[in-house]
């Protein structure tokens, strides 16, 4: 079986660690995970509920879309001031809304990142669970991607630290696996 899982990543700097974090997680995923980012983050009005009315902004019915067609999300994100960065947040809040059909509601999550320091963004991911528990999404728990000094790991701009490619590899089979526990067919 093959699953959707629509990626997000927290960063909008077109040479962000966190791309390139993401465009390894594309290139290591299954063969039964088709990766795709939403790259349009940077486009969504700041949630304003006077904006959530039919018609909805074009960016966000965009968003919408991509994620009812994916049967999981992937966030890839880095850490701002010990917790989620506000494109992120500001894309999860859209997506929350809708009660039991919003789109983000269920949808099993796997989450990924890093920082420069040593915390390696688990204060993010912390923040990003606790959120993620209005819309009632399953978070896979292991294996983590907590990554510090995620600058040392990257070389030309590619991920190239084996024992992290590693891990992402082993995340990312790990939820194909998550994903079939949720998802009856694609």
């Amino acid at each position: 079986m093959s699953y959707n899982v629509l990626a997000l990543v927290g960063s909008l700097r077109a040479t962000s660690m966190h791309r390139v974090l993401f465009v390894a997680a594309r290139e290591l995923a299954p063969a039964g995970l088709a990766v795709s980012e939403f790259a349009g983050l940077g486009k969504l009005p700041l949630y304003n509920g006077d904006l959530d009315v039919e018609p909805r902004p074009e960016s966000v019915e965009a968003l919408a879309s991509a994620m009812r067609a994916a049967q999981g999300i992937l966030l890839v994100s880095p850490e701002y001031n010990y917790s989620i960065p506000g494109v992120l947040k500001n894309a999860l809040d859209w997506m929350s809304r809708g009660g039991p059909l919003a789109p983000l509601r269920g949808k099993p999550v796997a989450i990924m990142g890093g920082s420069s320091g040593i915390s390696g963004g688990m204060r993010m991911q912390y923040h990003l669970r606790q959120s993620l528990v209005f819309t009632d999404n399953p978070v896979l728990g292991q294996p983590e991607v907590i990554l510090p000094r995620i600058q040392e790991r990257i070389v030309d701009g590619r991920l190239a630290d084996e024992s992290t490619r590693a891990l992402v590899a082993k995340q990312l089979v790990a939820f194909e696996t998550w994903i079939g526990r949720f998802v009856t067919s694609p």
